[in-house]
């Protein structure tokens, strides 16, 4: 019988009721994690959840805004009382908006903050406090290539959160790796999910839009993400701490 990466392991998955989130969350569990699933939306969280308990793995559903502190906090106390510990958590959840600076209304900006920052430190605070507790975990964040690695014009929320998410992984890193906590991040580039389509854009339009722009010349895929947050949680990447792995299919370099 093949062993499961994550046999016995208790992973958190944020934004996990959509895209790269969702299957990041089915894909943990089908490595024999129990993943509790974070997201605002009952209704998705409960479809991955479904699907991954019709597969035989272990789910739990836990509502959550990752803006507000108390939110984060009651879903960590939710987590260890169902399983006694947490060793992985995977912050994925993210927006993005799209306008000219001149253009872009605080509000907006400060929506995009709240959750690509924001989200992403409240979640590492109380995800590392539980991690010491279990002796020691991992930690994955979604970032971008957008930030830390190139820029584009309209997008300077986007890009401003996703520079921070870096920095905050780096810096992160260096400060809880004594404790037995490795903390890395991912710079994906476009992916061929509903994030990188354009209003009234078909698919043949973004195909061909992706091939210019992109070396490799397409969109990456979920699965692509997915294997590599597994990879980064797994004990194969145990000597890999702060590090930004970029898969972009080279529009960076």
């Amino acid at each position: 019988m093949t062993t499961k990466r994550f046999e016995g392991i208790t992973a958190l998955v944020t934004g996990a009721g959509t895209g790269v989130g969702q299957d990041a969350a089915i894909a943990y569990a089908r490595e024999g994690a129990a993943v509790a699933l974070l997201g605002r939306s009952q209704d998705t969280l409960d479809a991955t959840a479904a699907h991954i308990r019709d597969k035989g793995g272990e789910a739990l559903v836990v509502p959550t805004d990752v803006t507000y502190e108390s939110d984060v906090e009651s879903a960590i106390d939710a987590i260890l009382a169902w399983r006694g510990r947490l060793d992985i958590a995977f912050n994925c959840a993210g927006t993005f908006m799209l306008a000219p600076i001149e253009d872009f209304e605080l509000t907006d900006w400060d929506a995009v903050m709240s959750l690509n920052v924001t989200g992403v430190f409240l979640g590492m605070k109380h995800q590392i406090r539980a991690m010491k507790r279990s002796g020691g975990g991992v930690i994955v964040n979604m970032s971008s290539n957008l930030g830390a690695h190139m820029v584009a014009p309209g997008m300077v929320a986007y890009i401003a959160s996703k520079a921070a998410v870096s920095a905050l992984t780096r810096a992160a890193a260096r400060e809880v790796i004594g404790s037995g906590i490795r903390v890395n991040c991912i710079s994906a580039g476009p992916i061929d999910n509903v994030m990188s389509t354009r209003p009234g854009e078909t698919a043949e339009e973004k195909a061909s839009r992706m091939q210019d722009i992109i070396p490799l010349g397409r969109a990456g895929y979920q699965h692509e993400i997915v294997a590599a947050a597994l990879w980064l949680s797994s004990p194969e990447s145990g000597y890999t701490v702060g590090h930004d792995l970029v898969l972009d299919g080279g529009e960076s370099l």
